[in-house]
């Protein structure tokens, strides 16, 4: 049996049934309660647990960060909202030097299960800091775990998998997705760590995560019409990388492209295709080829159509595989 829902409302009852199950689960951010978030995806939360269980914070993601940390420290399960994901820079010192470094730093005594949600890159038309893809900083940082969702039913178990994880966890959710509707399971069909196989292909494996998945997808669709095969993986996991899953799908069609929404220069991609290339170098039969944004700073909302990876550009790109 399943539930219909959008991407955003899923989020929404996976955090609802986080929140009923255990007590020290609470939630921090900028206009949460009152008004359910930019986004709506707390909408009712407040109402349901009361103004000591979702709390609306100044505008100061540093400071919901540090209370965040001294809240966990207490036993509490902190999920803390940052409006957009260029709003997350003011709490990167809490977030890096703190929050990732406190179990090693205490030798194991100490965790910070503390799940910190980012909406996360463009297609919305927004201005400027309000469509950036940053999971490379936090995938950089170790002690982070750093997931990012693509469909509601990932978003609806993900969530509550992160927030019982003991320890901290950047979770992605792809803003341009939210009103996206799919079924919902009852149970998870994979763990938090554990990419997905979501097309099979013979010709060439697109990998992606978050936003740009169902991208990916229309660009398999595409490039079927014209005779080829070409697979999809949602990577799920940005950090820890789930390597014996990209193991798989190289072995089986012996070229990878990897396609994410930030740039090209040291994002994602670029340890996706070191990985690649370091354990199945004689499997591939093409270099891996990355799609992403360009390297610039964000654009201005009516060019970022021409900024942000499309069906188009991923099949060249595949094309450019193929004739290596």
């Amino acid at each position: 049996m399943s539930t219909r829902y959008a991407l955003g409302a899923a989020i929404n009852a996976g955090l609802r049934a986080a929140m009923a199950r255990d007590e020290k689960v609470l939630m921090m951010g900028e206009d949460i309660a009152t008004l359910g978030g930019v986004f709506r995806v707390t909408d009712g939360l407040a109402a349901e647990f009361g103004a000591e269980r979702v709390v609306d914070t100044p505008l100061a993601e540093s400071g919901i960060v540090g209370s965040a940390i001294g809240l966990a420290l207490r036993g509490y399960r902190p999920v803390c909202e940052i409006q957009f994901d260029g709003f997350v820079y003011p709490a990167f010192d809490q977030i890096v030097s703190q929050l990732a470094k406190m179990r090693a730093r205490s030798r194991g005594h100490l965790s910070l299960p503390i799940v910190i949600r980012i909406p996360v890159g463009g297609g919305i038309g927004a201005v400027e800091h309000h469509s950036e893809s940053n999971e490379a900083y936090f995938a950089h940082t170790a002690g982070l775990r750093v997931v990012s969702c693509s469909t509601p039913d990932d978003a609806f178990h993900m969530i509550q998998q992160a927030i019982e994880s003991d320890d901290p966890v950047i979770f992605y959710e792809p803003k341009r997705r939210y009103w996206d509707k799919a079924e919902v399971s009852v149970e998870p069909t994979r763990s938090l760590h554990e990419a997905a196989i979501l097309r099979e292909g013979a010709d060439c494996t697109l990998v992606a995560h978050g936003p740009t998945v169902a991208t990916a997808l229309a660009a398999a669709a595409a490039a079927q019409e014209d005779g080829f095969s070409v697979g999809v993986v949602d990577l799920r996991t940005i950090s820890p990388l789930d390597v014996p899953t990209l193991r798989k799908v190289t072995a089986e069609s012996h070229r990878v492209v990897v396609v994410h929404e930030a740039s090209t220069f040291l994002g994602i991609g670029a340890e996706v295709a070191a990985t690649i290339t370091q354990e199945c170098f004689y499997d591939l039969e093409a270099p891996v080829l990355r799609v992403g944004a360009y390297n610039l700073p964000y654009p201005p909302a009516h060019m970022e159509d021409r900024f942000l990876p499309d069906v188009d550009r991923i099949l060249a790109t595949v094309d450019a595989s193929l004739n290596f």
